[in-house]
This record gives C-alpha cells, sequence and structure tokens, in this order.
C-alpha cells in the first residue's frame, strides 16, 4: 500500500495550496472512477477415483465460481483503434496502457482487483503515472498479477531522441522494486544430484515422521499420510511449496538500477494502425547484495525486455484481421497476453 500512497502523493502534490482546487480539478477532468463486479462459471467439477486395498474409493472436487470485485480510476485518452464503451466493468484489458507513451503528456491508473480464478484468490494491483514531454519522459508504475505470480515497483526517466511525429526513441534509466527473484530456498535441502532432504525439512518445520506404524503427522499433531505413498506424492508437495513461499516472504525487496532502451511508433487511418513499443534493460548494476540476481546469474549481466504490438488492417468494407499482444521478460520471468483474428461483415 506504501507505493499506492507515494503515486497519490505525486499525483496531488502542488507548490502552492491557493493552487491546490485548480490542480486537483484539472487531474480529475476526464477522468473515470468505477467500482465493479463480475463473475462466472469455473472449471467443471473433477471426479477422483482410487483404490484402497481392493475397495474403489472416488471423491468429487468441486471449484466455486470465479468473481472479480474491481475498483479504480484512470485518466487514459483513448487511441483511434480503441473501442469506445459506454461503462467500465473492470476486466478491461488494453494492451496499449503497457506502452511508453500516450496521446496526452498527463496520464494515470489505479486499479485493486479482488479476484477468484479455478478456486484461488487473488488480490491483483496496477497502478501508473505517465508523463511525457516533447524531450523527455518520466513513469511509475506498480503491478501486482498473482496469476502470473509477479509484483514490482518500477520508476524510468528517459530523453526521447524523436524521429519525427510517429517514431521516437527513448534513452535512459530504470529503478525497479521486487522481491529476490531468482533466490531458491530449496538449494541449500539439494543433493548435488537434485535429489533433496525433503523428509530433513519437513521435521525441521514441525512435522513428524514414525515409519514403523506408517503414521505422518503436521506440527499440529495430526495425521496428514498414513503411507510413503501419499507422503511422497500428496503432502511433500505442499510441504515444500509452503516452505519456499515463507523463506521468500522473510527476505525483503531488493532494488535493481538498469540502463534502458526504447522506441514507440504509433500510426493510426480509419482502415489501418500500426502501433508498437519496445523496451531493453541490456545492463543492470551489481550493488554485491546477496540476494542480486547478479548471484543467481553466475556474476553475468542479463537483458530484461518488454514490448507491444497492436496491429489492424480492412481489407474492403467487408474483410479485416488484427493482431495485438505484449510480452514482458523480467529476471527470467515471463508473462504475456495476445490476441489475432479475421473479422468478416456480411452485408
Amino acid at each position: 500500500m506504501k507505493y499506492i500512497y507515494l503515486l497519490l502523493i505525486i499525483l496531488f502534490s502542488c507548490a502552492a495550496p491557493k493552487k491546490c482546487c485548480s490542480q486537483i480539478s484539472k487531474s480529475f477532468k476526464f477522468s473515470t472512477f468505477y467500482v465493479a463486479a463480475n463473475g462466472g462459471t469455473s472449471i467443471s467439477d473433477q471426479e477422483i477415483y482410487s483404490v484402497d486395498g481392493s475397495t474403489l474409493v472416488y471423491d468429487t472436487i468441486f471449484t466455486p465460481y470465479d468473481y472479480s470485485l474491481a475498483m479504480g480510476i484512470r485518466k487514459i485518452k483513448r487511441f483511434g483503434y480503441e473501442d469506445r464503451t459506454t461503462f467500465k466493468d473492470g476486466t478491461e484489458s488494453s494492451f496499449s496502457d503497457a506502452a511508453n507513451i500516450g496521446l496526452e503528456p498527463f496520464e494515470y491508473l489505479f486499479q485493486v482487483q479482488y479476484k477468484r480464478q479455478e478456486g484461488i484468490e487473488y488480490f491483483d494491483q496496477h497502478h501508473f503515472l505517465r508523463y511525457v514531454e516533447p524531450v523527455w519522459l518520466a513513469k511509475v508504475e506498480y503491478i501486482k498479477d498473482g496469476f502470473a505470480d509477479i509484483e514490482y515497483f518500477e520508476s524510468t526517466q528517459r530523453l526521447r531522441l524523436l524521429g519525427n511525429k510517429k517514431l521516437s526513441f527513448n534513452l535512459g534509466a530504470v529503478q525497479r522494486l521486487a522481491e529476490p527473484y531468482g533466490y531458491d530456498p530449496l538449494e541449500e535441502w539439494s543433493f548435488d544430484n537434485n535429489r533433496i532432504h525433503y523428509t530433513c525439512l519437513a521435521i525441521e518445520e514441525g512435522y513428524s515422521v514414525d515409519v514403523y506404524e506408517s503414521e505422518y503427522r503436521d506440527p499440529d499433531g495430526n495425521i496428514v499420510a498414513t503411507s510413503p505413498q501419499v507422503w511422497n506424492e500428496v503432502v511433500m508437495p505442499n510441504v515444500l511449496q509452503d516452505y519456499v513461499k515463507k523463506k521468500r516472504n522473510e527476505l525483503d525487496n531488493q532494488w535493481q538500477y538498469s540502463l534502458v532502451v526504447g522506441f514507440d511508433f504509433y500510426h493510426y487511418t480509419k482502415n489501418f494502425w500500426l502501433h508498437s513499443w519496445g523496451n531493453l534493460m541490456p545492463y543492470h548494476y551489481d550493488d554485491g547484495n546477496e540476494f542480486s540476481y547478479h548471484n543467481f546469474n553466475d556474476g553475468e549481466q542479463w537483458y530484461d525486455y518488454s514490448g507491444g504490438l497492436i496491429f489492424g488492417y480492412k481489407l474492403n468494407r467487408n474483410l479485416g484481421c488484427f493482431i495485438e499482444g505484449k510480452y514482458n521478460k523480467y529476471w527470467n520471468r515471463e508473462w504475456y497476453d495476445f490476441k489475432a483474428g479475421i473479422n468478416y461483415i456480411i452485408f
């Protein structure tokens, strides 16, 4: 939440109290505030079968319905190719939001979303402020995407090297704050052949193992398995997952300072449009921190990059095609979205 407060302070700060109301009014002009709830059926129920001796045992896994509760405010001018919807329902995903530049000098988005997807609950957030001038641009952004398992805060300051009205290049710096991606808590429990001391780890975490009685108990003393097969295949995966999550949460977030080069291209007509952007971080400062990503990359530099493409072409009154997508690769973690298709209108 401290990132949200920081962004709000930047957004509404003003030099003179006398001008405060006019500045706030100008910041909110043409913005949209929305609150929305969405829901739907999740994956169907699944039957599970097993054999206990000679007895057939079956059970059903029920997955509750999916839903999302979203609240936000945004001031982002639509590009020419974007639809004008009557209402915002919180599920919109405009790829162009990830671009370096927009159609207005100052744009922002603040959105929180509590959702359940395939039985798993997430609390996602996406906030950003973007300010673009002819010769420079600045942006601060916070992303938390539980489904993609990514969370980071990023700020960037860049010089714009203008080519023409459609194409521009930029060069500058990026500062990112995130958990120490690359850190593997299970490494200290692993043999050289990648096998793991999983039973020792479980005992240290409070589990108890009675091999002779075939009783495996959790830290509260409850029996969680009565056979090595269930212990190895059912219980231990959860033990390892909980251990990794706990160890990662114990560590502080790490700063990453990087150089960045990027470009933006935008061309639009009613029958053809192309919007693309890209960012490359070829160099990252090594501060010698124990959990710096350099240590997990054998002390070497690496490439982080992101980009997007939005393309549409109406061949004639009836036929058209489109391709849209964005891609991110940070700290060897990938997340992306894309869509493509053909439309034929019958008159």
